[in-house]
């Protein structure tokens, strides 16, 4: 009598079969990219164990790679937030050969590029939210590297005193803000209030234009004092 058949075990999935072969830094690439996508989604309340659960793997491995969740959570902060900076950024608000509405232009229209993305709104808003110090830290690198070099490239554009022989102003700063926040606020409109917006680059140059020619009143202009029109 003929032995029956045996059907042979269906192959495995491409995406099986490639898990298995992961190495230890794929392995920790693919976890954080998840983890990237997961917390924008649920927010940093989002337990390792459903993590675990979307990587298809188990809970102790995750945990081979992120002893804490909190060295997770940090690790996406360094992804999301310090590996997209590019300083560059900060040779184009310096370069001299153009006027500074087209070296504003240029910086703004590239950040909004990276920054107006699902992940990083969420994951900012979602940072201020938890109370983690996400925050903090990345606007003290912006307030450092950006927000004062643009206060400088405008009071030499206007002739006024440098930053060297009259600080930063607190009002200056706030100046900036009115600027960043408002291209920050696009990304909130897209992606927390779920509203279009439209030609990102044309707006980013309106919204220039407007803080340029308000700038002369605040840029390099002595504060007055309490009371003082």
């Amino acid at each position: 009598m003929t032995a029956p058949r045996r059907t042979p075990p269906p192959p495995a999935r491409p995406s099986e079969a490639a898990r298995r072969r992961l190495s230890p830094t794929q392995r920790e690439e693919e976890i954080v990219r998840a983890a990237v996508g997961f917390f924008a989604e649920f927010g940093f309340e989002g337990q390792t164990r459903e993590l675990a659960k979307r990587l298809n793997v188990t809970q102790p491995l995750l945990y081979r790679y992120f002893p804490t969740k909190e060295a997770l959570v940090e690790r996406v902060y360094q992804e999301v937030f310090l590996r997209r900076w590019n300083p560059f950024w900060e040779e184009t608000i310096r370069d001299a050969s153009l006027p500074l509405r087209e070296r504003l232009n240029a910086f703004y229209t590239d950040y909004a590029s990276v920054i107006l993305t699902y992940e990083w709104i969420r994951l900012f808003m979602f940072a201020g939210l938890k109370g983690l110090d996400f925050n903090t830290r990345y606007l003290d690198l912006l307030k450092e590297r950006v927000f004062t070099l643009i206060i400088a490239q405008i009071r030499e554009d206007l002739g006024r005193p440098s930053i060297a022989d009259r600080p930063v102003t607190p009002l200056e700063i706030e100046a900036i803000w009115s600027l960043h926040a408002s291209i920050f606020y696009l990304g909130v409109r897209k992606f927390v209030y779920n509203m279009p917006v439209d030609d990102v680059s044309e707006i980013v140059a309106m919204k220039v234009r407007l803080f340029l020619d308000g700038a002369r009143t605040v840029i390099g202009v002595e504060e007055a004092a309490p009371g003082v029109p």
